[in-house]
């Protein structure tokens, strides 16, 4: 199994740990320190070496951070882990802080009226988020410091750094080689008068040298940083050990490889204008230039939007990875049908979906820790099963599962939500209002220039009338055989980045009732180039393509609810799933997707 079901929460040490935390800031003479979920590539998914503030406080999940003072500590977490964190951490010791909606400095101000100063780690924040945080400590007599890190201080058995193998990755599948890539890129920072760019962004490094890596489960990238030259040069600054000479030949001649010690001296040798982007690039890289008196130049890393926007290759190879997946899919919802109420667990579910998808022969990993939350555990965004939390699936409940595949040609990321017996009318309509959302999505077509934040209230619409909504983005971006999150692109309310044709995002909009249960239903979308409709007076629209071609449960839907262009929707999406995935399944399953399929 790619997935454990191990309880990695740890509560009960968090008291002692934020003791000895305490302790260190006042050997440093700091009122606080910040502990960030992040490493120095701001991933996501980090490193057993990185997972900082799991360690000190027990909270597990994506997304969130600690502020940590002598007199109280808050951890900071947004909509979709302020159930969970109230399980996870020891709430006498750690102070939960619901985020966005506060702001740090805010925080920061009202629990230290007297001033002082808070230590960071330089190499875990990025120039963004401190000048962020700073600003809105301005006049408070309060400081950031940069220091090393306190809590690798503390932490006596502390992992080391990951060394995971790299490898080439097939040009049939990333539809350019890398000379070209760097090539483009060089000559875009020519264009800007940039002499060089950093980029520290592991999914970055991979797309433009064409490589992947195995530093972190589930994300196939490499634990790297790169400077790339305006002559398209790029050094490589990465631990020797992950590379072998099929590697080193794939790489060529006009990339150097270094070892990560030598990126200090590199960067204070450089000649300016340097672009950095202020988003990503750790506090530490600023400063070895201001030291050296490199001048430097905010921009965005060079690989980041020709990386969003997938070529023809990658996208027909990330359909070919949707059509395997939705087939494994089905085959396990043909199984998870015939099972009555009361017999299987959440564990059973994502055991039974984990070799369904093996069973391709060509699943290299799972692309995030199956969420598989029945009745309460379902309002949990982000749940995560655990020999601990399984739980057995009952009559009325509603489970979801919410999972997806790394493929060589693609990444995958599904999520339906399913009945198990008789599920009530409530469950129903708010399950019908969510479909409804997604549909809506799904049938968009807008105008150029538009970003996540113009769309994401779309989705929400038919939810809002019945004073319902999720905490939550309604879709995220995600790579080819890279990240299941990927940015720039985000359909979200606080996204400003314009969709492009080729980028992939999630649509996924949901419902919550804490204590009760969850909805979700999600399929990734590519964005296109929509065809002009007749009698239309504008060109130039974009519109979404679906990748996923799985069943929507019929059995949740009140059908009167949906206006005639929804239900024609419902029933073209489902007829394309029998023509694409039933050729692709055992006759059983073929036999489920036929009634699953069925016109309402």
């Amino acid at each position: 199994m790619f997935q454990s079901f191990d309880d990695t929460a740890t509560p009960e040490a968090g008291p002692a740990r934020l003791a000895a935390l305490r302790g260190a800031l006042q050997d440093e003479g700091l009122a606080g320190f910040l502990v960030p979920r992040a490493d120095a590539h701001q991933g996501e998914y980090v490193a057993e070496r990185d997972a900082r503030l799991a360690w000190l406080t027990g909270f597990t999940g994506s997304a969130g951070f600690c502020i940590a003072l002598q007199e109280i500590a808050g951890i900071f977490v947004d909509g979709r882990y302020r159930v969970q964190v109230k399980a996870q951490v020891d709430t006498d010791h750690f102070t939960p802080v619901d985020w966005p909606e506060t702001k740090p400095a805010d925080w920061i101000r009202t629990q230290l009226p007297e001033g002082g100063a808070v230590g960071f780690d330089p190499w875990l924040y990025t120039a963004e988020q401190i000048e962020t945080l700073e600003q809105g400590l301005k006049g408070s007599g309060i400081t950031l410091r940069p220091t090393a890190n306190l809590i690798d201080g503390i932490w006596p058995d502390q992992p080391e750094p990951p060394q995971g193998q790299i490898s080439s990755y097939p040009v049939e599948f990333a539809g350019r080689d890398h000379e070209s890539k760097r090539a483009e890129m060089a000559r875009e920072l020519r264009e800007a008068g940039h002499r060089a760019a950093i980029i520290t962004l592991p999914d970055s490094i991979a797309w433009a040298l064409n490589i992947r890596g195995s530093d972190i489960p589930r994300n196939p990238v490499p634990h790297a940083f790169a400077i790339l030259q305006d002559t398209g040069h790029l050094t490589l600054f990465v631990d020797a050990a992950k590379l072998d000479d099929t590697l080193r030949a794939h790489l060529g001649g006009e990339v150097l490889t270094r070892p990560v010690n030598a990126f200090a001296p590199a960067l204070r040798s450089l000649t300016g204008p340097v672009r950095l982007d202020k988003s990503w690039v750790p506090v530490w890289v600023v400063q070895q230039l201001d030291e050296a008196g490199v001048a430097r130049a905010w921009g965005d890393e060079p690989p980041i939007l020709p990386k969003a926007c997938k070529n023809d290759a990658e996208i027909a190879a990330t359909r070919e990875a949707h059509l395997r997946d939705g087939a494994a899919l089905c085959e396990f919802l043909a199984w998870f049908d015939a099972q009555a109420p009361g017999t299987i667990t959440e564990i059973d579910v994502v055991t039974r979906l984990e070799q369904c998808r093996r069973a391709s022969g060509k699943l290299l990993d799972i692309s995030f820790d199956t969420i598989a939350g029945s009745g309460p555990h379902g309002a949990l965004a982000h749940y995560r099963v655990t020999h601990k939390s399984n739980r057995t699936l009952e009559n009325g409940d509603l489970l979801v599962l919410d999972g997806g595949g790394q493929y060589l040609d693609g990444t995958t990321d599904i999520t339906r939500t399913l009945p198990v017996g008789d599920v009530g009318a409530e469950e129903s309509a708010a399950f019908t209002r969510v479909l409804q959302g997604m549909i809506a999505i799904s049938r968009l077509r807008w105008p150029g220039g538009l970003a996540g934040r113009d769309l994401d209230a779309i989705a929400r619409y038919p939810l809002w009338l019945a004073d319902q909504d999720y905490n939550h983005g309604t879709g995220h971006g995600v790579g080819v055989h890279l990240c299941v999150h990927e940015g720039p692109q985000r359909l979200s309310r606080i996204s400003h980045v314009p969709f492009k044709p080729g980028m992939i995002v999630s649509n996924e909009p949901g419902y919550y009732r804490e204590g009760a249960f969850g909805i979700r239903i999600e399929n990734l979308v590519v964005v296109t180039e929509a065809e002009p409709l007749p009698g239309g007076d504008q060109t130039g629209k974009l519109c979404f393509e679906t990748l996923n071609w799985v069943p929507i449960d019929r059995r949740l839907i009140e059908a009167e609810m949906l206006t005639a262009a929804e239900r024609g929707w419902l029933n073209d999406y489902h007829a394309r799933c029998r023509e694409k995935i039933a050729p692709r399944l055992g006759e059983d399953a073929a036999n489920w997707l036929m009634r699953a399929t069925a016109a309402l």
